[in-house]
């Protein structure tokens, strides 16, 4: 069964739902626990495709903030080659 596309209230309450979710695990430290009324009224008003999308954006946004903050330290390549 193929879904129709949300049209902008059910957007809109997607977005919302989304932003609340991401606000709690920030204020939370990303403990899940306490923040699954939230994440369940997410999973209600945002189509799947949409919850897994916003899931992986939110894990990708925290790496690039983490790389941006702390840097990037890239793998000794030399080091692997010593052992060969």
């Amino acid at each position: 069964m193929m879904m129709s596309y949300p049209n902008k209230e059910q957007r809109t309450k997607c977005y919302t739902a989304r932003d609340g979710l991401w606000n709690c695990l920030d204020t939370n430290e990303d403990n899940r626990e306490k923040c699954l009324q939230i994440r369940k009224a997410f999973e209600d008003q945002c189509p799947p495709q949409w919850v897994t999308h916003f899931d992986r954006k939110r894990e990708y946004l925290k790496y690039k903030d983490k790389i941006e903050n702390e840097g990037f330290e890239p793998i000794d390549q030399t080091k692997n080659e010593d052992k060969k």
